[in-house]
């Protein structure tokens, strides 16, 4: 007797790294033979994909819950499951306590298998590994534009940086087999994929709990042999991580984008051991030098975080000195807010989360007169971006210096032979506040 199938509506919460998990969750849906539906309204099943990292993450996973025991009461059988990092944070039995009405709490080694435990009573793994990581194979359902995909290479972290609650969220680093990534790689590709974007919690620490001696530039090297065109981006490394035979293959990738996604969090060499984050003020600026002497045209994306316990009106001010210095083209500033658990909550001479707030808008105030002044030389110049929509005659698009849903766009009037997914040719005419009017180059 045939399964029944289901009408399925996820949320998918937090960051571009849960938002693969809320693709794995809709590919084993759509492989039982159910249907995804973008109204609530429509489905059966009510999937909500939590991120807990910050307090303004937890704030939204209850709100979407609240919303889905009310989709609940409203009709007899639905069903609500949630996934993601909500299940190890410190607050998770208040959140069971208050939401009895979820069917089913999944954790996060079990995400790809939730559909399983809803409905076949499959007993929950005891699996160090998360069940996709070794299994390339798994369906997937992309929910991001058909011609940009997220390739996870590992999950998990070891770094221990003392205000960061993800190692007690995701668990210790757990790297994917060389094959397993570049097999879907290559099958991604080959779905039509332009722009591969390689994530994790710190790609940079690939390879770091394997054996076998993979790097992140041993997988760098072996995805730019796949054939397609098609170009690869990296988010989320860490400064403690690079090697010179990372910043070798970066340098001479013809796939590999020029933008780099760096989180330095300060400048200060006692902040900086207070937050552990591996490294020192001469180590950051000595790579920084590095990297944009060996990678030509390179866009440095960074964060930093204001108001750690303890920190000085003039450690901030050694931070907006080195942000003025070293003129990145891309960065956020976060406040400092103690997460329950990590060893920053418990420090002393704790900042008051206003003036924390204040150094931020500061910093960024800086940031904005940088990023301004970068965008308006770049009137004149020529490059090639990648189109992702087309909307009542204009086309939005992207260059290198600009990941999807985190920097600027490229706008430009539609013209008959162009396509979202293809890239084209374009000369930057004017500035329309952090972002950029071109013109199809005339060839």
């Amino acid at each position: 007797m045939a399964e029944q199938s289901r009408n399925f509506f996820i949320a998918a919460l937090g960051c571009p790294k849960n938002l693969v998990e809320s693709e794995l969750i809709a590919g084993a849906f759509l492989a039982a033979g159910d249907c995804i539906c973008f109204d609530p309204e429509d489905a059966d099943v009510y999937i909500v994909n939590t991120c807990a990292f910050l307090p303004e993450a937890r704030g939204e996973a209850a709100a979407e819950l609240t919303d889905a025991v009310e989709w609940k009461r409203a009709v007899p059988g639905r069903k609500i499951a949630v996934a993601g990092c909500l299940m190890n944070h410190p607050q998770f039995p208040e959140f069971k306590a208050h939401f009895k009405e979820v069917d089913l709490w999944c954790k996060i080694n079990d995400t790809a298998r939730l559909r399983d435990l809803l409905f076949n009573g499959a007993a929950p793994s005891r699996k160090r590994k998360c069940t996709y990581l070794c299994n390339e194979n798994m369906p997937r359902m992309q929910l991001t534009l058909p011609h940009v995909a997220y390739l996870k290479i590992c999950d998990g972290c070891n770094n221990r940086c003392s205000y960061c609650a993800i190692p007690a969220l995701r668990g210790e680093l757990r790297s994917r087999p060389l094959e397993s990534v570049l097999s879907e790689a290559r099958t991604l590709i080959a779905n039509g994929v332009k722009e591969l974007i390689v994530i994790a919690q710190d790609i940079t620490a690939y390879g770091h709990d394997l054996k076998s001696g993979e790097t992140l530039a041993k997988l760098l090297t072996e995805l730019e042999k796949i054939e397609g065109h098609f170009v690869i981006r990296l988010l989320y490394t860490h400064p403690a991580h690079y090697t010179d035979e990372l910043i070798g293959v970066l340098a001479k990738s013809q796939k590999v984008l020029p933008y780099l996604d760096m989180p330095l969090q300060h400048i200060s060499d006692r902040i900086l051991q207070a937050m552990n984050r591996h490294t020192d003020s001469a180590n950051i600026n000595n790579l920084i030098a590095k990297l944009r002497a060996a990678i030509p045209g390179l866009t440095l994306r960074t964060t930093f975080i204001t108001g750690l316990p303890g920190e000085s009106e003039a450690e901030f001010e050694e931070l907006c000195q080195f942000v003025k210095d070293s003129g990145f083209e891309r960065m956020g500033v976060f406040a400092f807010a103690p997460e329950p658990g990590t060893p920053a909550a418990e420090m002393p001479d704790q900042i008051p989360l206003e003036t924390a707030e204040k150094r931020a808008a500061e910093l960024m105030k800086i940031q904005q007169d940088i990023m301004k002044r970068a965008q308006r030389k770049k009137i004149g110049t020529s490059m090639r971006v990648l189109i992702d929509q087309i909307d009542e005659g204009t086309a939005y698009a992207r260059g290198a210096a600009d990941a999807p849903d985190i920097d600027n766009i490229i706008m430009l009037n539609a013209q008959r032979s162009m396509k979202a997914g293809t890239f084209i040719d374009v000369k930057i005419v004017k500035t329309a506040g952090s972002d950029l009017i071109a013109e199809k180059s005339r060839k």
